[in-house]
Order: C-alpha cells, then sequence, then structure tokens
C-alpha cells in the first residue's frame, strides 16, 4: 500500500472518536448520505409519476385519432377503419362520436363529454372498459325496450348521487326543436348500467359513455361518427404512422393527433420539473461537501505536526495533496454508497406499500407512484462523488503549502 493510502486511512480512524474531527468527519459523511438518498427518492417519484401519467393518458386515449376538417365528421366509418387496420404497426380502430351536453339527476346537474363507441371495438382500443364496474358485455341503444344505457365516471356520479341502475336526463343544445321562443335543447333519460374509474380526475369527473347508436340519434349524426381512434404497436411512433394512415385513406380532408402531440406540453413541463428539482436537491449534497471541506481543514490543522515531519522526510506536495484529497474521497464514497442503499430501500417501500396518498383532483392520480431508474442511481452517485472531490481541494493545496520548518517549530 502506498503511504498515502496508509496515512489516509489512519487519519480517518482518530484515536479521538469524538473529537472534532471525528465529529466533523460523521457530519460530513451522513449529510452526503442524506443528499443522495433524498436526491434518488425524488427522482425516481418523479419518475414514476410520468410513467403513471403516461400510462393513464395512454390507456384512457387511443395513440392515434383520425379525424376529418370541419364539423363533418367522418361518413361511411367502418370503410375507413377497415383500411386504417390494413396498415402495418395498427392493432386495431374504433369510430366514435364525441360531443358535449349537461347531465342531470335528483337536483343535480354537471357539465359532461359524452363519449359513443362500440363497446367491444373500444375494448380493443383503450383500457376504460377494463374499469367499468359492474362488468358489462354490451351498452343497450334502448329504443322501445327502454333507456339506452350509461356509464359514468366515477366523480360524475359522486356529484350527481347516483348508482347502478338509477336514471340521468341527458340535454344537448344540439339539434333541438325550433319553437316560438328559440331553440329547444335536446332531452333524453338514460339508465346508468356502470361506473367507470381511470384513475386520472380529468376523466373521471367529465366523461360518459354510451353506446354509439345511441349517440347518433340523440346528437342526430346520422352515420357518421366523430372520428376514428387507433391503437399501434409502438406508441412512441405514433407521430410517423399517424401521417402514414392519413396517406393510407386518401390524405385530405382527413387529418390525424396522436398522444404525443396532444400531450406535449405536460411531459415537457414534467421534463423541466426534473431538471429543476435535481438542481435545487443537488444543494443538499453541495452542504454536505462544504461539511467536507470544514472536517478537511480542522484535520490540516490537527495534523500539523504530522505533515511538517513528512515533508522533512522527502515527502512531496503531490503526496501531502493525495492524502487529503483520497480522504475526502473516501468520506463521499462512505455517504455516497449508504446514499444510494437507504435511497433503494425507501424508493422500493414507497412503491410496495404505497402509504402516501394524493388528491386525485390535483394529481391525477391517487397513490404516489415510483419508478427507479439506474442511469438515475448511477447519475447521482457520479454527481456526488464530482461534487466531494472538488471539496477535497482547496484542504488539500493548504496542506501542501505547509513550510516543514514552521510546522514543527513549536512541537
Amino acid at each position: 500500500m502506498a503511504y498515502e493510502f496508509f496515512i489516509a486511512n489512519r487519519y480517518l480512524r482518530p484515536r479521538k472518536r469524538f473529537g472534532p474531527v471525528g465529529l466533523f468527519t460523521v457530519l460530513s459523511v451522513a449529510g452526503v448520505l442524506v443528499g443522495v438518498t433524498a436526491l434518488l427518492c425524488v427522482l425516481s417519484v418523479m419518475n414514476g409519476f410520468e410513467e403513471e401519467v403516461r400510462k393513464r393518458i395512454v390507456g384512457t386515449n387511443a395513440h392515434v385519432i383520425v379525424l376529418r376538417y370541419g364539423n363533418e365528421g367522418i361518413s361511411d366509418a367502418d370503410s375507413v377503419a377497415a383500411e386504417i387496420r390494413k396498415v402495418k404497426g395498427v392493432l386495431s380502430a374504433a369510430p366514435f362520436v364525441y360531443m358535449k351536453g349537461m347531465i342531470s339527476a335528483g337536483g343535480q346537474s354537471d357539465g359532461i363529454v359524452i363519449k359513443g363507441i362500440r363497446l367491444g371495438d373500444e375494448r380493443a382500443v383503450t383500457d376504460v372498459i377494463q374499469n367499468i364496474r359492474p362488468p358489462i358485455d354490451s351498452l343497450s341503444a334502448g329504443g322501445a325496450t327502454g333507456h339506452p344505457d350509461i356509464v359514468l365516471g366515477r366523480y360524475v356520479a359522486d356529484n350527481l348521487r347516483v348508482i347502478q341502475g338509477d336514471t340521468v336526463l341527458l340535454t344537448s343544445p344540439f339539434g333541438g326543436q325550433v319553437s316560438p321562443f328559440g331553440v329547444l335543447p335536446r332531452v333524453r333519460k338514460f339508465r346508468v348500467a356502470g361506473i367507470f374509474t381511470s384513475g386520472m380526475y380529468e376523466y373521471d369527473a367529465s366523461m360518459a359513455f354510451v353506446s354509439l347508436a345511441a349517440a347518433q340519434d340523440f346528437f342526430q349524426t346520422g352515420d357518421r361518427v366523430t372520428a376514428v381512434e387507433v391503437k399501434i404497436r409502438d406508441l412512441y411512433d405514433a407521430p410517423r404512422l399517424a401521417d402514414t394512415i392519413v396517406e393510407r385513406i386518401g390524405g385530405f380532408p382527413f387529418r390525424a393527433n396522436n398522444w404525443i402531440e396532444l400531450n406535449q406540453n405536460l411531459f415537457s413541463w414534467m421534463k423541466l420539473e426534473k431538471i429543476m428539482m435535481f438542481l435545487i436537491l443537488t444543494l443538499i449534497v453541495l452542504v454536505a461537501a462544504l461539511n467536507i471541506v470544514s472536517a478537511l481543514i480542522m484535520m490540516v490543522v490537527e495534523k500539523r505536526r504530522d505533515i511538517g515531519i513528512l515533508k522533512s522526510m522527502g515527502a512531496t506536495g503531490a503526496g501531502i495533496q493525495r492524502i487529503f484529497v483520497l480522504e475526502g474521497i473516501v468520506i463521499g464514497a462512505i455517504g455516497t454508497a449508504g446514499g444510494c442503499v437507504f435511497g433503494f430501500l425507501l424508493s422500493y417501500l414507497l412503491d410496495r406499500y404505497k402509504f402516501i396518498s394524493l388528491p386525485g383532483e390535483v394529481y391525477f392520480i391517487d397513490t404516489l407512484p415510483v419508478r427507479m431508474e439506474p442511469l438515475d442511481f448511477v447519475m447521482v452517485a457520479l454527481w456526488a462523488m464530482l461534487l466531494c472531490f472538488l471539496a477535497t481541494l482547496y484542504p488539500a493545496w493548504k496542506a501542501s503549502r505547509l513550510v516543514p520548518l514552521e510546522a514543527i517549530r513549536y512541537e
């Protein structure tokens, strides 16, 4: 073992363990450990939040939505959907009607978005149908047999205070009858067939599903639909595949949106927030690095005589520098390793037991999501070690500048 390693190891294990130098060393290790732990836990939570939001958005909405310019909607939607399914990479396609209205029951009312779907087709495109309780196999269009079925979002049902089997009143200003008093809105009763929970407050508090036939009849769209939603194999290939789909069905007047384009601002904000949180929480590690500076400066003062003797015996300034740099690196390595271990354990416990709940109306989701990324652990460890290394340079330089005669004159 080179003498620098030997001496650095001896200095890190002082005889007076509870002396000022030993105390500052312990505080330095603890500071790095806490900073790395906090940084890893926050990054894991933000990764989990981003993944959860992406999963909920993609699960509730289709990967690609094919529309038509103007307000006419798409006629012969089944033929269009059949052509879309022939595109390589497309898994399924389903036409739907998308309109707004007002829903009321028992003196309570609320604005709502109505989506007319074919239950079987929708099941192949989104995950909403899997979240309906109780599970249903079909949506009745009503007619002479009774009121058509409607599936309400969880919070819509809570606001209206209705449960399965209750009747609600749906009102639409579109396609109403003209009277001397103006246009009378269309009104129809629907029976609550089930309640869905997507996990995202935005959808659970504003959406309802009816059969495609019932929606076309109520909104008087004839055989036209609002758009065709598409599920693809590689969801991150949505922008390219959206253009391919439009070309396949003849181009203009068709156009296409995709989930990345529609939610670009949201994911850009989350990425920026993650970077800012990383920089802010790095300040904790920086404070710990300053503790390393203090510990090493006190060690230089305490070991002034030793440094003088070493230099008088032929030790170079570079060798003295290496002693104190090694001490700081060891302190940082112990704190960083401990922080990675504690960060992993805390993130695992948060993910395993989910003992922190969130208000869904604020954060879209109900529990704190966690997703640990190996790259985050590597980057945080390297960044912490870099700060700890930089913190050693000034004390090590000061130690190397000591004059042997001055260091041992009064000893």
